[in-house]
């Protein structure tokens, strides 16, 4: 002992305890240790030429007689320690001030290595001597100097790898791709950042550093043994800043292997700095450093932090840490720890991990990579709780799942999926009855997850259907039968008793109900109503996957195709037609997905038939689409499934369930997918020019022909066979002779065969040529074939007489051609010149000669007489007996004014009508007579098939004879309200297709005619109209809208007086057909007016409005067009339309009203720039827009306003509307407005108070209902920054108790507005507008009939005080003392002021709500 005390001592002579004068030392202590003061030259030399080795001595020697003392309680070492001191005249004031000199030296900015070194060693000398019994009377304790010393470590160890830390600007907590704002700097980190930029960089050495980072070492050792026998319970500022010390040194270095939380831990054993901070956190909690369930909340709350990866500074938001290895491993490290400390102090931990949990929720940011991380830290959390507490937990989740904020509804979706994805706990396990709902598998799916399908936010919508879709992938089986039970109901169940668990059913109710069941079908009363509720959740996902937002379409087509697959729905035409659709949705993205669905389940069902169909419509068009991307995705698809597909076949091969697949396709592209073969075509166009048909590929092909499936193989050789140089003929000419000769082929088939036979026509010598054309012409002669066949036969007659002598070519067809015309030709007569030869007739005969002498007309055009043409006309008309005289020219006496009707079936006189026009398109002076015939036959023809091929032939006319088909435009355009809805869709299509090859213009009344087909009464016209108008028409002529847009007005209610408008030419008969004039079409009308408005660019809304006064508000104040009843009208509809909201421009709207439901927080807006930018456009066109206004429309307004009231006219309730509208954008500047009528302006303010006062009246009447839930432990509703502080403490206020999320009002009112879907607008509404007040931990009786006060026309949330959270709800006592005030305050109200009231009783309004 007594060479302890000498060793002691021996060691603190480098101190020069003695040399130091007392003033410096008292000096120094009046200072507090906050600042250091410098000792003479000389002394300062010799100390800091005290090296290292000295301090290690110094604590070695002083940690002997600390380990003495705990060990010999009994003894009085420590005592002997001090005594010792003052034996030998060394001053313990001295030794703590020189020591805080060291420490102080270190803390400086430009401190080298060695005075960090020593001041750490200074430090944990101080550490070791306060730890010493004893010390706080020999007055070696410092507050201040405690602190500092322990927060050593943040200012001696240099950051960014030696170099000397700078303040690091604050992480981006933005979403992904999109940069934070610039944030706001105080004036003293202003100061700081511009000293440290002046100071020059400190660089250190390897070396340097390990010695640095071995002091820390012993620092943090020092502090651990303090906390070991230092107890900190009357300095509550000192263990707290020891926990934020704690809680940075997690990050210090990374840790190697796991650690371990043992209780009673051997200091030397820790080997890093964060395990050592997870023991000094662990000692934090013990009952001597103070209320421990008060340190615990605090150690959470730091850990909090560190769970979310964020870096939390005392001021500001907290920062986002970059998402590295290291990060991520404190993280996990700080989940075990907590983890722990619940397991070892249980009942204590447990309320604060919910509290922890919540947190996590409520500070989550949107940052897909965070959210994913935070929502596995909840679920590993959750793990440790009992089943009564995770049931509470998910009720908490439940409110916060319908929380104002975007992020929230996010992240509890994330939550939810992490938590399917653990065992479902039992009802048993639950303590709480009532809280055994929350527990089940099905409650997470149903009532969490499913019910965000329906959110504002389109961002939430598109992930709850995502993880939908996820959710039939979990293992799970009670995850995949809710959500099978969500989109399919079973009239009967089969329940087995011994299969039945508890928790497995929805309710404890139903449970024992099916329990005392015996084995037996069990009828479920509620059939009907699940049955109709799957209805709609699929009626709901459906309408989800052509929704507006491009993320929601993405995310139902995956949910749509996980039903799909696993059968939860049905695999009808309908669904599937949904996922080929949007393989031509407007967006890229969209289509790729769509893409990637049907090929998805073409893998999972590659036997089923509507699946292989459905595959083909989707992704064989996408072959054309504009977009490249999409095209070789296409392309690709085909090429896996078809192409690579095609292997050597034998009659004993046995095919794969791929080949046999690529074969099925193939079939059904022959046979029911024919109308794909132009996609299919420009597919195989592609591929030649890549060179991807081998010879062994074409001979592998050929293979095939004899088999089975050799349909499809004709049908890829037809499309091949071009750009293959070498061909096995002989097999081809093979089955050509096959095919003569056999009486049944298929018609399919047989034209791939024909289209084979033309392509290698070049390559066959002469004779065998010559035996084919003979065969073909025996074949057309029989007139056996059918009428695909005729053509393709015809096609392949003119390919084997195609030479380069363009001579030699046209004899050869009008040998052969000119020889089937005759033959047709005599065939006629013998019908038409004969009495009784339409009596026998043979329909299908009749039709095939007609359409045989079409189509070989084309190619022997000087082989057609005038009897030809005679003949054909007289299938129409009754004047065959003047054929009978085989006149040489056509008779002058022949009526051509329409075709009158005769004994011939519509069939036959609607393939004359064809056949008749392919004359005409060889012959000009035949077109320039039939026109008339033709257009007549449209106005008074009664027969559909005719009328419809009559469209079908003046339009291709018109490709042929532009000049002359033009006159005829107006006629043509009527059918466009044809009583038959096949003669208003033909002739949709066929118009669009010349106004985009611009053989029509939009003259005359053609655009308005095209925009009464937008009210067809037959929705899918209607949506072919709104698909021409829109993808087709408007990217040729984007000013088409606009242009017409005034003429809409006057045109549709039918209003000629005006001098420029509505004046073309046309007959009362199209008037009254194309009329929407009168009130029964008002809605048909503006149905009209908003999808041109939609569509309008700003600058089109600008112009069209200033347009709109100058041609008919200023017109009708200068009294140029009369104001009676149709001027009337015209005026009344004029305000309407400008009242519309579509007629706002989108640039202010947009900026006023944001995205619906998403919160314009940092998290979701564009970067800085981007945003300052649009904003300043924004006021740009706000002030220019104000300006127009204010010149242009108000002095018509005030002059329309003085002569409606002069003429006492019913037209100024309109404008009065329509001043109430556009004056809500400028509420406060109506007098300044209409300075020249203060009347007006004062009827416009009136109207705009009353508008104003129903408005809120209508929200009163939503908002004030409370709803009362007995279970539910906490407010539904909370406010950040509440009213309500804590009281005074010693320390300074903390509060980390449960947040509580803000109700989504536009979730549940966007719920309440689908009807169809009924129970979910039931359980919502609930939450919309409403708050709840609940069994909270109040003391009993503060709140007793006492009313509560709510501010009018607000969305009210409530905040209790500062210690209140749900897990004290039912016997706890509030941590924040009895306060009998309920303090409410609304989100836009700033402070307390002077506003009505509505007083109400809670009470009295349970009492009407029951009455009600």
């Amino acid at each position: 002992m007594i060479q302890n005390k000498m060793d002691f001592l021996s060691a603190l002579r480098f101190l020069k305890l003695k040399e130091i004068p007392d003033a410096w030392v008292d000096e120094v202590w009046d200072l507090e240790f906050t600042e250091r003061k410098p000792l003479d030259d000389n002394t300062e030399e010799e100390l800091a030429a005290s090296g290292e080795k000295a301090f290690r001595t110094l604590y070695q020697c002083l940690l002997v007689h600390a380990i003495d003392q705990q060990q010999s309680a009994d003894r009085d070492g420590a005592q002997t320690i001090w005594a010792t001191l003052g034996e030998n005249g060394v001053s313990v004031k001295s030794l703590v001030a020189v020591l805080s000199s060291f420490v102080l030296a270190g803390k400086t900015k430009g401190a080298n290595a060695q005075q960090r070194v020593s001041s750490l060693h200074a430090a944990s000398v101080y550490l070791l001597l306060l730890g010493i019994p004893g010390s706080i009377a020999n007055k070696v304790f410092h507050e201040v100097l405690l602190d500092t010393c322990a927060d050593l470590t943040s200012h001696c160890w240099p950051q960014d790898s030696g170099k000397k830390r700078k303040k690091d600007g604050p992480k981006s907590s933005q979403a992904e791709g999109k940069r934070s704002k610039p944030q706001r700097k105080d004036p003293h980190e202003m100061e700081m950042d511009d000293e440290e930029e002046e100071e020059e960089e400190l660089h250190f050495s390897g070396q340097e550093l390990m010695k640095i980072r071995d002091a820390v070492v012993l620092l943090v050792q020092s502090l651990l043994r303090l906390l070991q026998t230092f107890p900190l319970k009357d300095q509550p500022q000192s263990a707290s800043n020891c926990m934020n010390i704690f809680s940075k040194l997690l990050y210090f270095e990374p840790v190697i292997g796991e650690l371990t939380f043992a209780a009673a831990q051997d200091m030397s054993k820790l080997r890093s700095v964060p395990e050592m901070a997870f023991y000094g956190l662990q000692l934090l909690c013990l009952p001597k450093h103070g209320d421990q369930k008060e340190s615990l909340r605090r150690v959470f709350h730091q850990l909090l932090y560190v769970i979310l990866m964020m870096k939390k500074s005392s001021r500001g938001k907290p920062s986002l840490l970059v998402s590295s290895q290291a990060t991520l491993s404190t993280r996990d490290q700080a989940i075990h720890f907590v983890c722990h400390l619940v397991n070892e102090l249980k009942e204590l931990a447990l309320p604060l991990l919910q509290i922890l949990l919540q947190h996590i929720c409520f500070q989550m940011v949107e940052k897909s990579e965070f959210r994913s991380h935070g929502a596995q830290s909840v679920g590993m959390l959750t793990s440790q709780m009992e089943s009564t507490d995770y049931a509470c937990f998910i009720k908490w989740l439940l409110n916060f799942s319908r929380s104002s904020k975007m992020v929230h509804r996010l992240f509890s979706i994330d939550v939810v999926m992490v938590l399917l994805e653990q065992p479902e706990r039992g009802a048993e396990e639950c303590q709480d009855h009532e809280l055994t709902c929350f527990l089940p598998h099905k409650f997470l799916i149903q009532s969490l997850l499913f019910a965000r399908r329906m959110d504002s936010s389109p961002t939430v919508q598109s992930h709850a259907l995502a993880c939908l879709a996820h959710c039939l992938e979990l293992s799970s089986f009670n995850v995949t039968q809710a959500v099978h039970n969500l989109f399919s109901a079973t009239g009967t169940q089969t329940v087995l008793e011994s299969e039945i668990t508890e928790g497995s059913l929805s309710s404890q109710q139903t449970q024992k109900t099916f329990r005392t069941l015996p084995f037996r079908t069990v009828e479920i009363s509620s059939t009907d109503g699940s049955s109709c509720d799957a209805k709609e959740n699929l009626a709901l996902l459906l309408r989800r996957v052509e929704d507006s937002k491009t993320n929601v379409r993405k995310s139902a087509l995956q949910a749509l195709v996980s039903l799909l697959r696993h059968e939860v729905i049905p695999m009808s035409m309908e669904n599937l037609a949904t996922l080929s659709e949007r393989c031509r949705d407007p967006a890229v993205s969209v289509k790729k997905k769509a893409l990637q669905c049907v090929g998805e389940l073409l893998t999972a069902k590659p036997q089923c038939h509507v699946v292989q169909k459905a595959w083909l419509q989707g992704v064989v068009p996408a072959v054309v689409d504009s977009e490249s991307s999409v095209q070789d995705k296409a392309l690709e698809a085909l090429d896996q499934v078809l192409l690579s597909q095609i292997k050597p076949f034998s009659a004993g091969c046995h095919l794969n369930a791929s080949q046999r697949l690529t074969w099925d396709l193939l079939g059904l592209l022959c046979h029911e997918c024919h109308n794909l073969s132009r996609y299919f075509s420009r597919a195989f166009t592609i591929w030649c020019k890549q060179n991807k048909f081998t010879p062994t590929f074409v001979t592998n092909l050929i293979s095939h022909t004899e088999a089975d499936h050799a349909a499809g193989a004709w049908l890829l050789l037809s499309k091949v066979v071009a750009s293959s140089p070498v061909l096995p003929y002989s097999k081809i000419l093979d089955a050509w002779d096959s095919m003569v000769n056999s009486k049944d082929i298929n018609v399919t088939t047989c034209c791939h065969i024909l289209c084979v036979m033309g392509d290698i026509a070049a390559h066959l010598n002469k004779d065998t040529k010559d035996r084919i054309v003979d065969d073909l012409m025996s074949w057309l002669k029989s007139f056996t074939l059918s009428l695909e066949v005729i053509c393709a036969a015809v096609e392949t007659l003119h390919q084997f007489g195609r030479s380069e002598d363009i001579k030699q070519t046209q004899g050869f067809l009008n040998q052969h051609c000119g020889e089937l015309v005759s033959v047709c030709e005599a065939y006629l007569a013998s019908i038409i010149l004969s009495e009784k030869g339409t009596q026998n007739l043979n329909e299908k005969l009749m039709i095939k000669h007609l359409h045989t002498l079409g189509v070989v007309s084309l190619h022997c055009p000087a082989k057609v007489t005038k009897r030809t043409v005679l003949l054909v006309e007289s299938v129409l008309t009754t004047h065959s007996d003047k054929l009978a005289e085989h006149q040489e020219e056509l008779p002058a006496s022949l009526p051509l004014s329409q075709f009158k009707t005769n004994s011939l079936p519509t069939k036959v006189r609607a393939h004359g009508v064809i056949t008749l026009g392919k004359l005409c398109l060889q012959h000009e002076e035949l077109a320039q007579k039939y026109l008339p015939v033709f257009a007549r036959e449209l106005e008074v023809g009664t027969e559909v098939a005719v009328r419809n091929n009559v469209v079908v032939i003046m339009c291709d006319l018109c490709v042929r004879y532009t000049n002359i088909v033009d006159h005829y435009i107006p006629n043509i355009s009527a059918c466009l309200r044809d009583n038959e809805a096949v003669i208003r869709k033909q002739t949709l299509i066929m118009l669009t297709n010349l106004l985009q090859e611009e053989f029509v213009k939009w003259k005359g009344s053609l655009f308005f005619r095209f925009m009464v087909m937008l009210v067809d009464p037959v929705p899918a016209i209607a949506s072919l109209c709104e698909y021409c108008l829109l993808h087709l028409l408007l990217k040729k002529s984007p000013e088409m809208f606009s242009q017409h847009f005034i003429e809409c007005i006057f045109h549709f209610n039918s209003y000629s007086k005006h001098k420029c408008y509505n004046k073309f030419p046309q007959s009362e008969r199209e008037k009254v057909r194309f009329s929407l004039k009168g009130a029964q079409y008002r809605d048909k009308r503006f149905r009209i007016y908003r999808f041109l408005l939609e569509h309008f660019t700003d600058t089109q809304r600008f112009n069209i409005t200033n347009k709109i006064n100058q041609t008919i508000l200023a017109c009708f104040a200068d009294e140029e067009l009369p104001l009676d009843a149709d001027g009337a009208d015209i005026l009344s509809e004029t305000f309407n339309i400008l009242s519309l909201k579509e007629m706002k421009l989108q640039a202010i709207s947009s900026a006023a009203g944001g995205a619906a439901g998403e919160e314009p927080e940092e998290e979701n807006m564009a970067t800085m720039a981007k945003a300052v930018l649009q904003a300043a456009q924004n006021k740009v066109v706000s002030q220019v827009q104000k300006k127009a206004f204010i010149e242009n429309t108000v002095p018509l307004i005030i002059s329309l306003k003085s002569l409606l009231e002069q003429k006492r006219s019913p037209v100024l309730r309109d404008l009065m509307a329509y001043l109430q509208v556009t004056m809500q954008d400028y509420r406060n500047e109506v007098k300044e407005f209409f300075s020249g009528d203060e009347q007006l302006a004062a009827e416009v303010e009136f109207a705009l108070k009353t508008a104003e006062k129903e408005r809120e009246m209508e929200e009163q009447m939503d908002n004030c209902s409370l709803t009362g839930d007995a279970r539910t432990p906490t407010a539904q509703c909370s406010v950040q920054g509440s009213p309500i502080r804590p009281r005074p403490r010693p320390l300074l206020p903390f509060s980390f108790a449960t947040p509580q999320p803000h109700p989504n009002p536009a979730s549940a009112r966007l719920a309440h507005t689908d009807s169809r879907v009924r129970r979910s607008r039931q359980e919502e509404h609930v939450q919309s507008k409403s708050f709840t007040l609940n069994r909270t931990v109040m003391p009993k009786g503060a709140v007793n009939d006492r009313a509560i006060s709510t501010p009018k026309g607000v969305t009210v949330n409530l905040t209790f005080d500062e210690g209140v959270s749900a897990i004290f709800s039912d016997r706890g006592t509030s941590l924040a003392g009895e306060t009998s005030v309920l303090h409410v305050r609304s989100n836009e109200q700033q402070a307390p002021g002077l506003r009505q009231w509505n007083v109400q009783s809670p009470l009295r309004h349970k009492t009407k709500t029951s009455n009600a």
